[in-house]
């Protein structure tokens, strides 16, 4: 009797769909502990930006997001102020209302090797072109993967809070990311938002 093949065990984001919770309250997320980036940031607002380029051509995988300035006029486009590039123990924020994207970086944008994981990524990578024309590869929108685990949230803060059961602060947001110097805590929130969209694709995919 012919042996039948081993029966293939269904993929890893199948088997771990129900993990996750599909929805949290926000008052559940206002009760875990906060999370913020701990590691190093870089604010880089000249063209030499080739320290940046290399630590983070050195990543299988680096988080981003980008900053703009808070418009409230109807009609008026906000603009980009920022460009944010995480690795895990390094964040790059590129101030992009000074200087443009270095060929180094748009080069690690541009490869079809390193991962780039962001959120809603669609208006990020429209407001980047507006600095610098490229041709994004790699490019992974939280938005469109969470939901092969079961979640149906879809901001960063709620996804955050259902992977990594810690909340991070919104609360500099809307400041003003044009200032002639960015804050200790503009650059925190600014780094977190980056970083942290790269420790949730790393938690949702270590076991594939």
């Amino acid at each position: 009797m012919q042996e039948e093949p081993p029966v293939r065990p269904q993929h890893n984001r199948e088997n771990r769909r129900m993990t996750y919770r599909e929805n949290i309250s926000n008052e559940e997320v206002n009760d875990l502990p906060l999370i913020s980036f701990d590691g190093t940031i870089t604010v880089i607002d000249t063209e030499e930006q080739q320290e940046a380029a290399e630590y983070l051509s050195r990543q299988k995988a680096i988080g981003f997001d980008t900053e703009s300035r808070a418009v409230f006029k109807k009609g008026v486009k906000d603009t980009i102020s920022l460009v944010q590039l995480s690795g895990p123990d390094r964040s790059f924020l590129i101030r992009v209302n000074k200087i443009p994207l270095s060929q180094e970086i748009i080069s690690v944008l541009q490869s079809r090797r390193i991962v780039k994981v962001g959120l809603a990524i669609r208006d990020d990578l429209l407001r980047m072109k507006q600095v610098n024309r490229f041709h994004p590869n790699r490019f992974i929108d939280l938005q469109s993967m969470v939901g092969d685990f079961g979640i149906r949230e879809m901001s960063l803060k709620k996804i955050t809070a259902i992977v990594t059961g810690h909340r991070i602060s919104k609360a500099q947001r809307l400041s003003n990311w044009n200032a002639v110097s960015l804050t200790e805590a503009q650059q925190r929130y600014a780094a977190t938002d980056a970083w942290i969209c790269l420790e949730i694709y790393n938690k949702l995919t270590q076991h594939e």
